[in-house]
């Protein structure tokens, strides 16, 4: 019962993230703005991928900017889910050691050196690092294609369909 569960749980997820990828090709992704506390999204998303880690026996480590107001306006959802595929893959890729998610403050400057955003915005720099295989420079260029994994040989053992960093960049852009 366990085993059909956890492959409906992987049927279900790859549903999705195909549905997600024709949305955003179709243009028919919508982002919706409204106003969420930054600290329940990463506890949701720490809380989720913490127990990922911690079955792989990885460190996960998060480091939070405090300069970061907590009562942000955005698209909680796909900033969650931009995060999780990020993650995901940190998560997946890593055999031994640690994975860390760190959330900062970006100051983003213009060509001629002024600020970015207004004073009443916040730009989030959030980065994901790893102790994990790492990727070859000639796989790079491809990394966000869809249905893009790499070494399938090596890496045959890692669950995935290639469509997670797909959406994540598409999502971004």
């Amino acid at each position: 019962a366990g085993k059909a569960h956890n492959a409906g749980k992987t049927l279900l997820n790859l549903i999705n993230d195909i549905l997600d990828l024709s949305k955003i090709e179709a243009g028919k992704m919508e982002i919706v703005n409204d106003v969420y506390y930054l600290s329940s999204v990463l506890n949701n998303v720490v809380n989720m991928m913490r127990v990922k880690a911690e079955e792989k026996k990885l460190e996960f480590r998060v480091e939070v900017d405090e300069k970061i107001p907590d009562l942000l306006m955005g698209d909680d959802t796909r900033i969650s889910q931009v995060i999780i595929n990020i993650l995901n893959n940190a998560v997946k890729y890593t055999r031994e050691g640690s994975v860390c998610l760190k959330v900062e403050k970006a100051e983003p400057l213009t060509a001629d050196g002024t600020d970015a955003v207004g004073e009443d915005e916040v730009v989030l720099k959030i980065s994901v690092s790893d102790t994990g295989i790492g990727i070859r420079k000639e796989d790079a260029e491809r990394l966000f294609d869809s249905f893009q994994r790499f070494e399938e040989q090596k890496n045959r053992h890692i669950e995935g369909t290639g469509l997670g960093l797909a959406i994540t960049k598409q999502l971004l852009d």
